[in-house]
């Protein structure tokens, strides 16, 4: 029987989908599912839920819920990780307020720079705890995660770990779903090839019933009203020919043209709805979600089972029943993209089936995606370095090499902000101390 352990499953964003979608193939749901969360109450409510869901969908898992991992690891075959960093909400919050003294204003900050950087220290202990388990409990298992900045924690546990993993993300079907909805056709009559680094992939090719799409995607992305819903992509397309993953205003922190200075934030990035204030914004629907979550777990009436599209349970389904299955995957660079370093990882198609996931040849992208893919992933070995090895020197010069930190902070600017955040996320770097 097949044994699933989802690290996380309180979690307000993915627990529930995850779970649904799990449920929702029989034969995934005739195993073992091991539920793990530190919190009892988030624990207590996402076990209530998945019991819901699995009598409205006629299933019958062994659902183990449980707040010791140990417990859950023995024995498994596949983990799901949707685990936190270190220090949570308050701690992107302390990397985001030094960080835009400094002139660094990330929109997001979880991938580059300041906040992906120290994202990546605090993260890494966690995982690689999970790793350390898993090594010893459940050697032969799978381990899919989702904790950003993936590219840098994928190294990590590659280069610190003999566990499998595989990073995961969903902006590159999410982007193929926008895509199709700008070209208005149905997504299932589309077809994308996509390479790259995470949350900086290329379309490579996007067609629309085996034809090349691009051409229409043009013309429909000069409407001034598609153009102002995602101007920092449809600019970088405009000058280096491919549409890239992620949103706008997600990538408008990854290169050095759209967030150096409050003017060109407002003309190509402006904060607008959930994005004028994101951390706060985040806590609120967090909290917001939970409320939900509990009142639909405690009420007597059915659970609704949600649709999800993270590659995560078609992977698990694909290796279960030898379904083959294509996904974008992060793995590392084993000569897949053959202009872009072996040290780094990449974001890549990988088709899986039940003897495992298999990275696909990409070659070589165009040159200028690559050249932007190193610049983007500059800090990224540094950073893993850094949070392997304690060392503060490497972790300060992954920020350096920041495009948008170079384009804005001098040398003597970058060591100031890096030692601020040293010493306000202290606690959630123990390694350091």
């Amino acid at each position: 029987m097949t044994k699933i352990v989802y690290i996380g499953a309180g979690s307000a964003g993915f627990g529930k989908q995850l779970v649904a979608g799990i449920l929702s193939h029989p034969e995934l749901a005739s195993g073992t599912l091991a539920l793990v969360d530190l919190d009892e109450e988030n624990l207590r409510v996402a076990t209530r839920l998945a019991e819901k869901m699995a009598a409205q969908l006629g299933v019958a898992p062994r659902l183990e819920p449980t707040t010791d991992r140990r417990q859950a690891l023995d024995g498994a075959d596949y983990v799901i990780s949707t685990v936190t960093a270190a220090g949570g909400i308050a701690a992107r919050k302390a990397e985001r307020r030094i960080s835009e003294r400094y002139g660094v204003d990330q929109a997001v900050g979880c991938t580059t720079g300041p906040g992906g950087v120290f994202r990546t220290l605090r993260y890494m202990p966690i995982m690689l705890g999970i790793c350390r388990d898993m090594e010893e409990l459940c050697p032969r298992a799978w381990l899919f995660h989702y904790a950003n900045p993936t590219a840098a924690v994928s190294l990590g546990l590659n280069r610190a770990s003999s566990i499998r993993s595989v990073g995961m993300c969903h902006s590159v079907q999410g982007t193929a779903s926008q895509l199709a909805g700008i070209l208005g056709v149905p997504f299932e009559e589309t077809g994308h090839w996509v390479a790259g680094v995470n949350h900086q992939a290329w379309f490579l090719r996007f067609e629309w019933r085996g034809e090349d799409a691009y051409p229409q995607l043009r013309q429909k992305m000069a409407d001034p009203e598609v153009y102002r819903s995602e101007m920092v992509r449809i600019e970088m397309m405009k000058h280096f020919g491919y549409f890239v993953t992620e949103s706008s205003y997600h990538n408008s922190e990854y290169v050095p043209y759209f967030r150096k200075n409050p003017e060109l934030i407002a003309r190509f990035a402006p904060k607008t709805g959930a994005w004028e204030d994101h951390q706060s914004h985040t806590e609120k629907e967090v909290a917001a979600r939970r409320v939900r979550l509990a009142q639909e777990a405690d009420s007597d009436g059915p659970v609704e089972i949600p649709e999800t599209r993270e590659y995560c349970v078609d992977i698990l389904h694909a290796m279960v029943t030898n379904t083959p299955f294509r996904f974008n995957g992060n793995v590392m660079n084993t000569g897949l993209i053959t202009n872009l370093s072996d040290s780094l990882c990449v974001e890549v198609p990988c088709l899986v089936d039940n003897m495992g996931v298999h990275p696909c040849h990409v070659g070589d992208l165009p040159p200028q995606c690559a050249a932007l893919n190193t610049s983007r992933s500059a800090g990224d070995e540094l950073s893993v370095q850094g949070a392997l090895e304690a060392d503060r020197d490497a972790a300060r010069q992954a920020v350096a090499l920041d495009p948008l930190t170079a384009a804005v902070c001098t040398l003597d600017q970058v060591d100031e902000m890096v030692e601020e955040l040293f010493a306000a996320l202290a606690e959630h770097l123990p390694q350091f101390s």
